[in-house]
């Protein structure tokens, strides 16, 4: 799985980042920064649940 971002919906409120901060990091600038783009297996539940609470809906997983 890989994570896409739409960075023209994301607000960088961290939410993601809060829950799985292996993967998703903001900035001082207030950017998504995307860490592991390809999504690790044991990191996979986590990171559905990060988009499922992005507020924006700015996140979303594609098969690869």
């Amino acid at each position: 799985m890989k994570i896409k971002v739409d960075y023209l919906v994301c607000e960088a409120n961290a939410v993601c980042m809060g829950l799985v901060p292996e993967v998703f990091e903001v900035d001082d600038d207030d950017n998504l920064h995307i860490l592991q783009p390809d999504v690790p297996p044991e990191l996979l539940d986590k990171v559905r649940h990060a988009v499922r609470s992005c507020p924006k809906a700015a996140l979303s997983l594609e098969e690869e």
